[in-house]
């Protein structure tokens, strides 16, 4: 919501001489919203779990991380260039909220691709501990002669 708010304040605006800083966060802002919106969604249907080949708490985690980057950014560069109307300072101000937010995300995503981690690093230590014990289980059969006897 926040980076929504921030596209539709830099859209309001009329007129910019440099607008190269404008067009960056334009595009930080639209871009942040639309990935983000995607893996909303995706992961509100539970439409993730029908991909496991994708490793999702790592997308999230790169997702927030980037957005997170490109929003500082963007509003650093976007606060020295305005022009100091008030869509310019909405928009850096909902431009660093949305920082923080995405910045705290990251955190809370580092947590979970962690825990992930361990949990599938685990899982195959105890298959490849399952699979050495099951080939070394010998069936006794009694038609079949030992070679060294």
């Amino acid at each position: 919501l926040l980076a929504l708010t921030a596209f539709i304040c830099i859209e309001t605006i009329m007129e910019c001489s440099p607008c190269e800083g404008l067009y960056f966060f334009e595009f930080v802002s639209c871009s942040a919203l639309v990935v983000t919106g995607a893996l909303l969604l995706l992961f509100s249907l539970n439409l993730h779990t029908r991909i496991p080949q994708i490793n999702w708490n790592l997308t999230d985690l790169v997702n927030t991380g980037l957005s997170t980057f490109f929003f500082f950014i963007a509003s650093v560069v976007l606060a020295a260039l305005n022009h100091k109307t008030g869509a310019e300072i909405a928009a850096v101000v909902f431009g660093f909220v949305a920082m923080a937010v995405y910045a705290v995300n990251t955190f809370v995503a580092v947590g979970q691709w962690r825990l992930s981690s361990r949990q599938q690093s685990s899982r195959q230590s105890s298959d490849y501990i399952r699979a050495r014990t099951e080939s070394r289980e010998v069936v006794h059969r009694p038609d079949i002669q030992r070679l060294d006897a």
